[in-house]
């Protein structure tokens, strides 16, 4: 790709996952909302998804988009999800439209689908369940930050049955550095590795697709969000497992 990848939302973990995985691959533009404390390696500008002009300023001459931004609290009141995720989403798809911009990935989250699990924990998240989500459901938001992000992925609907842009909605797991959570079933269950989130991000740039909701997790022993559709659409690959961690134990630093 010979134009640069917009990342919004470059501040926070995945976006640190991202650039530490596929950061020599392409010519980035972050995004983000406050300066960064230490000039990243890549060009940037400083804004705010629900200003039209930053987000003009972002979007200017990219090939492609990975948004990120947004309010990432599973407690964050309408107000903000509202402002922040989702008319923030839909001014970064009217901007990509006007900027002749027709991939764009779209960082969804578990909380979209969390309710799902109310009928079914605890065992859905051990190894003798099979149940698994696919994609192919429809949302059941388990908080108001999972309603925006389900709206985001019909505005990604829109905006590719409409105006033919490629979109590409990843539902994100629980992503951590280093070690899974070692005594949190679910969260092992949903966990997302940093190398394995760069790589599912690098094959949703490259992948042949025209719409697609997939579950970015690893290839965990014990899942109940599939990655089969990752997997056959996008070419992702996992490595890791939390299985792997089993009877380890974090370290964890003192204060200093």
């Amino acid at each position: 790709m010979d134009e640069p990848v917009l990342l919004t939302g470059a501040g926070g973990a995945v976006g640190e996952a991202i650039l530490n995985g596929i950061g020599t691959e392409y010519y980035w533009r972050l995004m983000f909302h406050s300066p960064p404390v230490e000039n990243p390696n890549h060009e940037y500008v400083v804004g705010d998804v629900a200003n039209d002009e930053d987000v003009a300023e972002a979007m200017d001459g990219v090939g492609a988009v990975i948004h990120l931004a947004g309010d990432p609290r599973p407690e964050a009141p309408w107000s903000s999800v509202l402002t922040n995720n989702i008319d923030g989403t839909q001014r970064m798809y009217e901007a990509a439209l006007d900027e002749g911009v027709d991939r764009f990935i779209y960082a969804s989250s578990n909380h979209a689908v969390g309710a799902y699990e109310d009928e079914r924990k605890p065992d859905l998240y051990r190894p003798h369940d099979e149940y698994q989500l696919d994609g192919t459901e429809l949302p059941r938001p388990s908080n108001l930050y999972g309603v925006s992000k389900a709206a985001g992925e019909v505005l990604g609907r829109y905006y590719h049955d409409t105006h033919d842009i490629d979109v590409c909605n990843i539902r994100i797991g629980n992503l951590t550095k280093g070690h899974p959570p070692i005594d949190y079933e679910r969260g092992q269950a949903m966990w997302l590795s940093y190398r394995d989130c760069a790589h599912i991000h690098e094959c949703a740039l490259e992948a042949d697709y025209d719409f697609e909701i997939v579950y970015g997790i690893s290839d965990n022993d014990r899942k109940y969000y599939s990655i089969e559709r990752a997997k056959e659409v996008l070419g992702y690959e996992p490595q890791d497992n939390s299985a792997h961690f089993e009877g380890e134990k974090r370290v964890v630093e003192p204060d200093a």
